[in-house]
This record gives C-alpha cells, structure tokens and sequence, in this order.
C-alpha cells in the first residue's frame, strides 16, 4: 500500500508539472508579438499590476518577452533533446551489440565529447555553423547524448545475458526481430527518462550561450539574451529585468526536473520499491 501510496503522489505530481510546463509554453507560442513590444513612455518601469515583470530600457513587458523566450528555449530544447536522446539509443545499442572494436571505438567517442565542457562546444559547434538557431540547434544535440548512451549500452549488455534472449536465439529469431520485440520494449522506459532530464539540460545551456552571445540572434525574445541585455541596466537599479526572468528560468527548470524524477519513480520497478 506505501509503495502504491509512493506511486500514485509520483503520478499526480508529474501530472501537475507537466500541465504548468505546457501552460507556459502554450502561453509563449499563442501571446502576439506586439504584446511584447517597445514603448518608451514605459521604459524603465518596476514590477507593477499592468507589467508584472516590469519593463525593460526599450520599454517592453518583461512577463511576455519571458514567456515568449521560454517558449523560444523550450521548442529548441525539445527538438535538440529528441534527436540527441535518438543518438544515443543508436549509439548505446551499437556499443553493446556490436564488436570489441565497435564497443571500444564508441567508449572513446563518449569519453572525448564528455571531457570537453558542453558550453564550450556548443559554442564551438554554433560558431563553426554561423551562429543563429540552426548552429545553437546543431550544439546542443551534439552535446547531450553521452550518458544516456553510456546507460543504454548497459542495460543491453544486461539484457543480452537474459535467459529468454537465448532462447529466442536458440528457435532462429533475428537480431532485428529480438531488437524490436525484446530491447525496445525495456529500452523504452529508460528512453522517455533519459530525454525528460536532458531537457533541462538543453534548455540552461541554450539560455547560456545565447547570453555569452554565440546562440540566438538579437531580435529573438530567448531568456539568454533577455538576461544579457539586463546585464547592462543593473547599474542603473533595473533589478528586475534580470532578478524576475532568470528566477522564472529556474521554476521551469526545476519542474522540468521533477517531472523527470517522478516518471522514473512511475516506470522504473526499482525506483517504485524504494
């Protein structure tokens, strides 16, 4: 009954989470861009009832430039994280699957990548691309798929040990049909995991170097540059063009995080008897 008690909260929690996150972001796709646009009778204006972020030097809301960035980092965050986490499944089951060499070969590939700090390749691989989305793009899933990778190749390795996987050997089942049927329906659940917590990820380094300059254009309502741009007005008291939109970058880091957490607790057996 604990553990069904455990289970249930974990659901419940994740559910919240999950519908706060698809608030904010439906809220940041659907606000019309002159929402956010400037005014200089408001530039400079604190957090009130009409602005409740304030406003910026150019005088635009602050609230619907953050949660139209939010929305700009959590579109280039799922795109980035998907097509990563999709690496590092064909990885992780080519290391395992694969020859010594393969294995190997692989092993020094994640080990190459995990020693380099992703900012910085990020920014490498965006500057290499021009900068601008598709570069920032092209960073972040570079970047991201290691230890998912490294996981996936493990619990292949371990299934591979599993007396019905010889089995199927043994009555003359192909590894493509033994991949499909047996890896992954197990892979799976780690799959779904491994991509909600590198969403986070994704979402923090995209919001970094486009505050360092190397990710999204200017014009781009990103949190990143929402935050560079408040760099240069603290000086002056506008506290709130950067205290407000990175404590919002953190809330829906954190929920993104949790949700995580709560959805290993869900389908992972082992978390659940913890």
């Amino acid at each position: 009954m604990k553990h069904r008690n455990r289970r249930t909260r974990a659901l419940i929690l994740a559910a919240l989470a999950g519908f706060i996150l698809m608030i904010i972001y439906a809220l940041g796709i659907f606000i019309p861009e002159d929402a956010a646009a400037g005014n200089f009778l408001d530039a400079g204006q604190p957090p009130s009832l009409s602005h409740p972020f304030g406003t910026d030097a150019l005088g635009r809301d602050l609230f619907m430039r953050t949660l139209k960035g939010l929305a700009v980092s959590m579109t280039i965050g799922i795109a980035a994280s998907c097509i990563s986490a999709g690496i590092a499944v064909l990885v992780g089951i080519a290391a395992a699957a694969g020859s010594r060499h393969v294995d190997a070969a692989i092993n020094w590939l994640i080990d190459l990548v995990m020693s380099v700090p992703h900012t910085i390749l990020i920014i490498l691989i965006s500057f290499a691309l021009g900068r601008g989305v598709t570069g920032l793009f092209a960073g972040i899933a570079a970047t991201h798929w290691c230890s998912l990778a490294r996981l996936i190749r493990g619990e292949v390795l371990s299934l591979r040990s599993q007396q019905y996987i010889a089995v199927s050997r043994r009555l003359g089942k192909s590894g493509g049909w033994i991949l499909i049927h047996h890896l992954l329906p197990h892979l799976a659940p780690q799959f779904l995991v491994g991509l909600i917590l590198m969403f986070p990820h994704a979402i923090l380094h995209e919001a970094s170097v486009s505050f360092l300059g190397f990710g999204l254009p200017p014009e781009q309502p990103a949190i990143g540059l929402i935050l560079s741009e408040s760099m240069r007005y603290l000086s002056t008291g506008m506290w709130w063009s950067a205290v407000l939109p990175g404590l919002t970058l953190v809330l829906v880091v954190l929920l993104i995080d949790r949700l995580g957490e709560h959805l290993r607790m869900i389908l992972d057996p082992y978390s659940a008897q913890e």
